[in-house]
């Protein structure tokens, strides 16, 4: 291409701290001064709804920084040594990678890749440990590894999953993080045998990828867990056969699913982070073949309680990160189930916007009113 190893002038977002973001034209760096790296220039990004990191407790303290984490993009060049992709690939940025060379990436078991798994406070290329982005001279810092709240940006190459180039970007965007790990978190951990029961506590975006999931898998009782009763109609149309709200019951609501299902439930997956459902999850699984699957990521100074017992009567807990996909590998078979019409992606979209008002973007997710929001650069 003809910005190979040049200086592209291009609009981005950043945190400048406080909870604020602000849209700048300003200078990105060059993918040929790094190894490793490819240029993209993106078509749509999704804004996440599982938590905004702007300027507040657990962002990256080297603010401002350009930021997201989900787009759809087009390779617009690459650098050295980079031949998994070229000029012209569809690609999906991810922000946990796969190097292909670690123990983590050689396992069949692991998507927890030692050079590329996530890293919130990095901000920099991992070749050189400099920025690819500036705005009036001065270095912006990435986001991490994916900075795609921009018009062009700059990735490691092992966090880009090269897709079918026929799949619509504005569509399949939303599998680059919450929808995946959501989905992942049923069929690749949890995995349901046809005509189980599955209990999904949170009903989000996240939530209901999981939902989504059960579906597939072919669970006969889908039961939602959430504290909004709102939710149980849009959650229909993942899935969802019944809806219990915690508040509407003086016993907790583990009690409540275990009387509902004759013993418990056979699988669960919970996305909300709260260390109280948490632990309900686990704790509303059948004996002997229940199996509990986490996914909400918990306050630092949560602690999980539950009795030994439960661990002692052959109910299982397990994590997941991502959903257990290995997103170089395993992504480009998420889309294609989408190309099938298996996975159905059109009911998560709920918002678009032009990139001109990402604001009005973060007010929709802020107050709940969006599951996913695609950006268009295009204004």
């Amino acid at each position: 291409m003809a910005t190979a190893g040049k200086v592209i002038k291009c609009r981005g977002c950043r945190d400048v701290g406080g909870r604020q973001t602000a849209v700048h034209r300003g200078g990105g760096g060059s993918a040929a001064a790094g190894h490793g790296g490819a240029y993209q220039d993106p078509l749509h990004r999704a804004l996440p709804h599982r938590r905004l990191l702007l300027g507040g407790q657990g962002a990256n303290p080297g603010v401002p920084e350009d930021l997201r984490t989900r787009s759809g993009r087009i390779v617009e060049s690459v650098g050295e040594g980079v031949t998994d992709v070229a000029p012209g690939d569809h690609v999906l940025p991810v922000f946990t990678g796969e190097c292909k060379e670690c123990a983590h990436c050689k396992s069949e078991e692991s998507n927890m890749c030692d050079l590329l798994r996530i890293n919130v406070d990095r901000g920099v290329m991992i070749g050189d440990g400099k920025s690819r982005f500036t705005i009036s001279g001065q270095p912006i810092f990435h986001f991490v590894g994916t900075s795609t709240f921009s018009e062009y940006t700059v990735i490691h190459v092992g966090c880009l999953a090269k897709i079918n180039p026929e799949a619509p970007l504005d569509k399949v965007c939303i599998l680059s993080c919450g929808i995946s790990t959501g989905l992942g978190a049923t069929l690749n951990v949890a995995k349901p045998a046809k005509g189980s029961t599955v209990a999904i506590f949170g009903l989000g975006a996240v939530g209901l990828a999981a939902m989504e999931g059960a579906r597939l898998a072919g669970a006969s009782r889908i039961i939602g867990v959430d504290i909004n009763p709102a939710k149980y109609e849009q959650a229909k149309k993942f899935g969802c056969t019944e809806f219990v709200n915690p508040k509407d019951h003086d016993k907790p609501v583990q009690e409540v699913l275990i009387e509902l299902t004759n013993g418990g439930v056979d699988r669960s997956v919970e996305c909300t982070g709260n260390v109280n459902a948490m632990i309900s999850a686990f704790e509303c699984v059948h004996d002997g073949w229940g199996v509990a699957v986490l996914v909400g990521v918990p306050h630092k100074d949560d602690q999980f309680k539950t009795h030994p017992m439960n661990f002692l009567s052959e109910k299982t807990l397990k994590g997941t990160f991502f959903g257990n996909y290995k997103p170089r590998t395993d992504l480009p078979n998420v889309v294609e189930m989408y190309m099938k019409k298996e996975l159905e992606l059109e009911k998560f979209i709920t918002h678009s916007v032009p990139f001109s008002e990402i604001n009005t973007a973060f007010d929709l997710m802020l107050k709940g009113e969006s599951l996913r929001c695609i950006m268009r650069m295009e204004d």
